[in-house]
């Protein structure tokens, strides 16, 4: 059976990285081998998947629907939240005629389930909004600074500075593995409002200073290349 794949960052950070594509690509790579699936085209965007019109914003989307529906293929995603968060949206989605198959639910996953995860995923959005939001103010309240002003310094040297080695500063962001992985995932997988997380926890760099988002972007990109991440 052959495919249409898609991924989705919802960031140009995000998209200049490829990190998150990537992952999503192997998602769907090791999922289209187990069931014997062939990805004749693979569609990649960057752009946010907020908001029930967010298809008008999505053209590449809307060309690999297109293109489904013309050939009769299924779409390929790793996630249900790379299509969106947003239960209106997947609802929209629904009645397109074309098959989507999201590889961490498995191919027997009908739309009921797919309306049922898109509308927790949706309530997990308003759930991280708000503890950011609370976070941001606690924030406030203790006098951290938020925002990146003031800090030139590169996010490798924020590293190398705690790190008399390479090898020194991949243990230490070893041990920063687990708090950076919390702090993400209750972010929303934000650099700053992970950033804000780190602090509130008092989590110091490797430089002992307060987290912003460069700082937390370069232990991501070392674990990534430790191949630890996520």
């Amino acid at each position: 059976m052959n495919a249409i794949a898609y991924v989705r960052v919802s960031t140009s950070e995000q998209g200049r990285s490829g990190l998150g594509l990537a992952a999503q690509r192997e998602a769907i790579k090791a999922f289209a081998q187990s069931e014997g699936m062939i990805v004749e085209q693979w569609h990649e965007e960057v752009e946010t998947g907020k908001g029930s019109d967010a298809l008008d914003r999505r053209p590449t989307l809307a060309k690999a629907l297109s293109e489904a529906r013309k050939r009769g293929l299924p779409v390929l995603v790793s996630k249900l939240d790379r299509l969106s968060r947003d239960v209106h949206f997947i609802s929209g989605l629904m009645v397109q005629q074309v098959e989507f198959i999201v590889t961490e639910l498995g191919r027997q996953a009908d739309p009921f389930v797919l309306h049922l995860y898109a509308a927790l995923a949706e309530k997990e959005r308003q759930l991280i909004s708000s503890r950011t939001k609370a976070g941001l103010k606690a924030a406030k309240k203790k006098g951290i600074a938020l925002g990146t002003a003031g800090r030139k310094a590169s996010s490798e040297q924020l590293l190398r500075a705690g790190a008399a080695s390479t090898a020194r500063a991949d243990e230490f962001a070893k041990t920063l593995r687990p708090h950076v992985r919390t702090a993400m995932a209750d972010a929303g997988n934000s650099y700053t409002h992970a950033a804000v997380l780190l602090n509130l926890a008092e989590q110091a760099t490797a430089e002992g200073k307060a987290w912003d988002r460069r700082s937390v972007a370069a232990v991501v990109r070392r674990l990534t290349a430790l191949k630890l991440w996520p």
